[in-house]
């Protein structure tokens, strides 16, 4: 066919064939050609013919193939480099792109962007850094696109003083390098920066949020409990018209559901047209977090009624809502569903909860038989769970076993130890108290303080133990002073095992006086209106005393309190707690 023809119809056959071709004899006749008709150095060729065999993804082929031409151009490399920086081989793009300047050839911006996701693919900081230098040198500082691309490799090791001076030195910042700074600050837990990038966003004016933008922010609202500021960005979202997008109703669902707002939670998810998976899941796990057990049953039963198939999460959501109710034979029948009916494995976060419910019920030993029987590796998270079941009961010699678990692991960390010193304190075992103080003094091990945020008017405001540091100090010690004087009068009186030192009552009250959470729901009375609900979050598990301070504050002062620690929501109204007891 091809000798039939003009030479100029033969070249365009042959670029035909070279697009439409992608199994493998095919193109080794192709090649076999283009040797025989000279066409192989020719840089038009060669080049479509290269981008073939990488769209095969027959690398191997595509790298012999590049051996053989004679001068390979900037094309021609960042080709090669493109297809390896997403292949199991990234390192070779590096390779690649540093043999490219050896040969005299400068890396474009493209290059260098495709070199910067190898470098993220294989990890290494000091490649990446090598790039970064050269990018500096070459004059691409003004490249938008690239430094964005840079911003993603810092970010994605964590270095955010790194991806914030590459912010800075952009020339022009669109609302994708925007997006990568705050996604930046999102996973390094600096949640309430993001609210502040947000606003920055907006009043700058150049580039609007978008509904990345909204969905980032919307997770740091979850995670700080900063109701006032997720309802301005869900407002934020139906102005722009992102109202219909399913991932963001999904995520608005979580973040009201987390911030004790199931009324609006339940709206939002009234409002998918099409509801999948993740958006009953997300209802489920709202409704299981908050305390409404049987509710999230009810819901999974009428998630099967439509049709929708559950997944992991969806189980995940249903046995934490046994845990959180207690529900033991359900959560074990649930448990058992999974894989029978359902062909799906429990994996460690299943266990996890069943761990957790067994623990809440006190069934102790057989939440560490669990544990033992597991058909995959129970991590540190699962141990934990035990060693704060341990704590609530007062099983020490259990919760040394756990203990060893967690140094076998190499994973223990101070808090573990600190759960330990409770067990310890709460049985007055003030010998082995004293041990396991020296233990961790010669160690080193620090314990991570306690930090509880309360947000006012979209203001997020923190607050650890003793804390002298906030501007109204004085009005919030006054207050919560005041506060203590009217809940003795009702009846509280503080419980002293929470205090971890052999010291005599008094002082263990006073020691228990100024914890984070207290001081929070002291600021929220001092500067909210009677009646307003506070929404405290806590970085750590709220002690039992400061549990029984908040259900006494909630009927004196007649105030709805949502505490959210590390392991669940605390509900307080009229004097009683949701959760009915400390767990």
């Amino acid at each position: 066919m091809l000798k039939s023809t003009s030479r100029h119809q033969q070249q365009q056959t042959m670029v035909s064939l070279v697009k439409s071709s992608t199994h493998k004899p095919h193109l080794l006749q192709i090649q076999a050609h283009l040797t025989r008709s000279c066409l192989l150095q020719n840089p038009k060729f060669s080049l479509l013919f290269l981008s073939s065999l990488c769209s095969s993804r027959d690398l191997r082929y595509a790298r012999l193939f590049f051996s053989q031409i004679k001068n390979p151009s900037s094309s021609q490399y960042n080709t090669l480099i493109r297809a390896y920086s997403s292949s199991n081989s990234p390192k070779e793009a590096f390779f690649l792109y540093r043999e490219m300047r050896q040969k005299g050839l400068k890396p474009d911006p493209i290059s260098f962007s495709f070199v910067i996701k190898s470098c993220v693919k294989f990890r290494s900081v000091f490649c990446c850094l090598q790039v970064h230098g050269r990018i500096i040198r070459d004059g691409f500082l003004s490249d938008c696109l690239l430094l964005t691309t840079l911003m993603e490799f810092y970010s994605s090791f964590a270095s955010r003083e790194d991806a914030c001076k590459v912010f800075d030195e952009m020339s022009q910042k669109d609302t994708v390098a925007w997006n990568v700074l705050i996604s930046c600050y999102l996973r390094n837990g600096r949640t309430r920066d993001v609210l502040m990038l947000f606003d920055n966003m907006k009043n700058e004016g150049v580039c609007e949020p978008d509904d990345v933008t909204c969905l980032l922010v919307t997770q740091a609202c979850a995670n700080l409990g900063a109701l006032e500021f997720g309802e301005k960005v869900h407002r934020y979202i139906k102005e722009r018209g992102y109202g219909t997008a399913r991932n963001l109703s999904n995520s608005l669902i979580s973040m009201y559901s987390r911030c004790g707002c199931l009324d609006k939670a339940y709206d939002v998810f009234k409002g998918i047209g099409e509801k999948n998976v993740i958006s009953w899941s997300a209802m489920i796990s709202g409704l299981a977090m908050n305390g409404f057990g049987r509710d999230a049953i009810l819901a999974f039963e009428e998630m099967r009624k439509t049709g929708v198939i559950p997944d992991e999460q969806t189980f995940t959501g249903l046995l934490s809502a046994c845990s959180h109710c207690g529900l033991v034979d359900e959560g074990m029948e649930f448990l058992n569903q999974m894989s029978k009916e359902f062909g799906i494995m429990p994996n460690v976060h299943h266990y996890g909860c069943v761990v957790d419910l067994l623990g809440r019920a006190g069934l102790l030993e057989q939440a560490y038989r669990v544990i033992i029987s597991m058909k995959v590796k129970p991590d540190a998270t699962i141990w934990r769970t035990l060693l704060g079941a341990c704590r609530i009961h007062g099983h020490f010699t259990l919760g040394e076993r756990v203990i060893e678990h967690l140094i076998e692991l190499k994973a223990q960390e101070a808090g573990d130890y600190v759960l330990l010193l409770n067990i310890y304190s709460s049985t007055g075992s003030w010998e082995k108290v004293s041990e396991l103080r020296k233990f961790l003094k010669d160690k080193g091990i620090q314990t991570t303080p306690g930090c509880s945020s309360i947000e006012l008017k979209g203001i997020v405001h923190e607050f650890i133990v003793d804390d002298v540091s906030h501007p109204q100090k004085h009005e919030i010690y006054n207050k919560l002073d005041e506060i203590n004087k009217q809940l003795k009068i009702a009846g509280y009186v503080a419980e002293t095992t929470s205090e971890l030192h052999d010291l005599g009552a008094e002082e263990k009250a006073n020691a228990l006086s100024y914890h984070s959470e207290k001081l929070a729901l002291a600021f929220g009375v001092l500067v909210t209106r009677p009646g307003t609900t506070l929404r405290v979050t806590k970085n750590l598990r709220i002690c039992i005393d400061c549990h029984n301070f908040a259900k006494f504050l909630s009927g004196v002062y007649n105030r709805q309190l949502i505490i959210r620690d590390r392991t669940r929501f605390h509900h307080f109204r009229d004097g009683h707690c949701s959760c009915n007891d400390y767990w």
